[in-house]
């Protein structure tokens, strides 16, 4: 299996310790683009539904971990970009962006 490529892109406010959520991403394989905030790259070898379930695991325990305000998360797979996500602090969970038709 040759992999998928991974972008992902974490725009969060108020986050308060930058560098205990980076050293949390970086344990679980993903990388910091330098000269970037909050944009992360990773190499994939399981299927794309897991590792999408992966991503947002891995970003969700990081930010449980630290205090925010807020935070919105998108990803792309072998450059092919996935809906939005947005942090919910109700379910303490990833949801879903709802577009509007």
């Amino acid at each position: 299996m040759e992999g998928i490529e991974v972008v992902v892109l974490l725009d969060v406010g108020g986050l308060e310790d930058k560098e205990k959520f980076e050293k949390h991403v970086k344990k679980e394989g993903f990388k910091a683009i330098e000269g970037e905030d909050f944009v992360y790259t990773a190499h994939s070898t399981t299927t794309t539904f897991s590792t999408k379930a992966y991503i947002l695991e891995v970003f969700r325990k990081g930010l449980q971990k630290n205090s925010f305000n807020d935070a919105n998360l998108i990803f792309l797979l072998n450059e092919t970009p996935y809906p939005t996500y947005y942090y919910d602090k109700n379910t303490n969970d990833f949801e879903l962006v709802q577009v509007e038709k």
